[in-house]
């Protein structure tokens, strides 16, 4: 695993807890807020991902 990797899957997490308190609390910015955190660390852990698959 490489940095990338890693640092995608972290942010994913986070940005799904985000989402999940928005939800429940009624937030929708902090929602809004995971939904985007979360996709960032999607693109990310892919990007890692494929860095991975180039070095094999």
């Amino acid at each position: 695993m490489n940095k990338d990797q890693v640092k995608g899957r972290t942010e994913e997490a986070k940005g799904k807890a985000k989402e999940i308190a928005g939800k429940v609390t009624g937030n929708k910015k902090l929602e809004r807020e995971g939904k985007v955190q979360n996709t960032a660390g999607k693109v990310q852990s892919k990007y890692g991902d494929t860095k991975e698959k180039l070095k094999k």
